[in-house]
């Protein structure tokens, strides 16, 4: 890549190239992991990563929490990624023996779940790569940076910074594509900027097929999911004195409906589409965890960041965010909404 398009992307500082390209300058035994139910950015800059490094000469895989979407499956290195969950011993033993563990799309290690004590108590070297707000200081290298659009737009900045775009293959870009295209909504988010672009046309030019993932990640359905969203568009209420939409999904109607991972997957956007409506939630019982998981939306400045942290044990982006209630389903939907009147000045702005 020519100088002046290097100074398009937005590189990893310049002490943390140097330190990384230290750590990684003789072979590594390399362990990539992603958040606890793993998204497309998640999944798209941990496998993308993984190719890079492996082309470096590193002994690298990824090792997901648990399970994550069948329409993410398709990514290449899906298969030999290895759930914690179902392949528990070769994880283990992986993670035992990694020297460099690098934690991609979260920034506190309780995301990943019941690895999280394994995983604190490794020699490893630790470099984070994220863009959520509120980084924890666990990493020895930290590149965070809560104005890109994604983590895998981060990858891509980082194999730049790296020196090593030419090194980016069609399955790297792939990858790092279908990230980039879930995380900002198909682009429409105001994360995404010029230079999000920029590194797309890069990545087609590389090989990504856009029009092949956008009809993997968005245009695949199955009946169940389909009734469960119109269930869910049923349960829909809307709030006019606060401009907020919520819905709730009991265990019972999910499994009414045969659900699978990721079925609800941009249920929440639903309420948004509402003229007026500036925040929109989902709550999601989960009998198996005994907790209600809810994912939160705004539009403009209504941080939905600061409201789950606040509230619900969680965090995020300003305008997209998750959380967990231990509450009932009934019980956490009544207390989100009691406290809704602090916050009528802002949503009503």
């Amino acid at each position: 890549m020519s100088s002046v398009l290097n100074c398009i992307f937005a590189r990893m500082k310049l002490e943390n190239v140097k330190a990384l390209k230290k750590l990684l300058s003789a072979p590594q035994k390399i362990v990539i992991i992603p958040h606890k139910n793993p998204d497309g950015d998640a999944m798209g800059s941990t496998l993308g990563l993984n190719k890079y490094l492996t082309l470096l000469g590193h002994q690298s895989l990824v090792i997901t929490p648990n399970d994550y979407p069948d329409f993410l499956k398709w990514m290449p290195g899906t298969s030999a990624a290895i759930n914690f969950e179902k392949q528990n011993n070769e994880a283990v033993k992986a993670i035992k023996e990694a020297t460099v563990i690098f934690t991609l799309d979260f920034n506190d290690l309780r995301r990943i779940g019941q690895m999280h004590e394994l995983v604190v108590g490794t020699q490893a070297s630790f470099v984070m790569v994220d863009h959520h707000q509120s980084p924890h200081d666990y990493a020895s290298i930290t590149y965070s940076d809560v104005t890109m659009s994604s983590t895998c737009e981060m990858v891509y900045n980082l194999i730049d910074s790296m020196g090593d775009t030419d090194k980016i293959t069609s399955d790297i870009a792939n990858c790092l594509y279908a990230g980039i295209v879930t995380d900002t909504g198909s682009f429409k988010y105001a994360s995404t900027t010029g230079k999000t672009h920029r590194v797309v046309a890069n990545l087609i030019d590389k090989g990504a097929k856009n029009t092949e993932i956008h009809n993997k990640i968005f245009d695949t359905n199955t009946p169940d999911r389909l009734h469960l969203l119109g269930c869910a568009l049923k349960n829909m209420v809307i709030l006019k004195d606060y401009n907020t939409a919520y819905i709730t999904l009991s265990q019972k109607e999910l499994d009414d409906h045969n659900f699978k991972k990721g079925d609800t997957e941009g249920f929440v956007n639903y309420g948004l589409t509402l003229a007026g409506i500036r925040f929109a939630v989902i709550f999601i019982e989960n009998k198996e965890e005994g907790i209600i998981k809810i994912s939160f939306r705004s539009e403009g400045d209504f941080s939905v960041n600061e409201f789950a942290r606040d509230h619900f044990d969680g965090g995020g982006h300003t305008n997209a965010a998750g959380g967990k209630s231990d509450r009932s389903l009934k019980e956490t939907t009544e207390y989100f909404v009691s406290l809704l009147e602090t916050y009528q000045d802002q949503l009503l702005a």
